[in-house]
């Protein structure tokens, strides 16, 4: 799925438009049936005024005071990786088409993770189970929302449809 995004800023003083454009999704083979939408964010708070050029945001996972926004499709229970998958190459491919999600990611739970930011999902179509450390899940369905701080959690998909979630990641320190 291709998704929209137009970015405005100002120039001379006026707003104006500065790109729209389609972006693509970011596929790895990893992980199957998962796309990510990186459409902006920062490593640094914004500075208004802004002439709308795009800002760095070298990981996918911003550092304290920094963001990211996009949308993240999560595949059907039914996606499995290839069976001639070559794990070091995916390994690679991951880390270079989004830097640091490796690195957060529990090789012996697959798909748990924590990061050191604030994320605010809303799941947009579909159903995903959010689990935490003890197992414990909750359903989601489209509309449904969560506020998640920094915990160790999975996502999971248990349907034969793709959910897609929009996701804003605000990077915060952790004490």
């Amino acid at each position: 799925m291709a998704i929209r995004c137009v970015v405005t800023g100002q120039k001379n003083g006026k707003s104006v438009f500065v790109s729209d454009a389609q972006v693509e999704p970011i596929t790895v083979s990893l992980l199957p049936g998962t796309e990510f939408h990186r459409l902006w964010g920062s490593n640094s708070p914004p500075a208004l005024p802004s002439a709308g050029e795009h800002p760095d945001q070298s990981g996918y996972f911003p550092p304290p005071g920094g963001y990211r926004f996009g949308f993240f499709t999560l595949g059907p229970e039914s996606v499995s990786l290839p069976e001639d998958l070559d794990i070091e190459a995916a390994l690679a491919e991951l880390s270079t088409n989004l830097p640091g999600l490796a690195e957060v990611m529990e090789p012996d739970h697959p798909g748990m993770h924590t990061t050191d930011s604030v994320d605010l999902d809303l799941v947009l179509s579909g159903e995903v189970w959010l689990e935490l450390d003890d197992g414990e899940e909750v359903h989601l369905r489209a509309g449904d929302s969560v506020v998640q701080n920094g915990t160790r959690h999975a996502w999971h998909n248990r349907t034969s449809k793709p959910a897609v979630l929009f996701v804003a990641l605000l990077g915060a320190a952790r004490t």
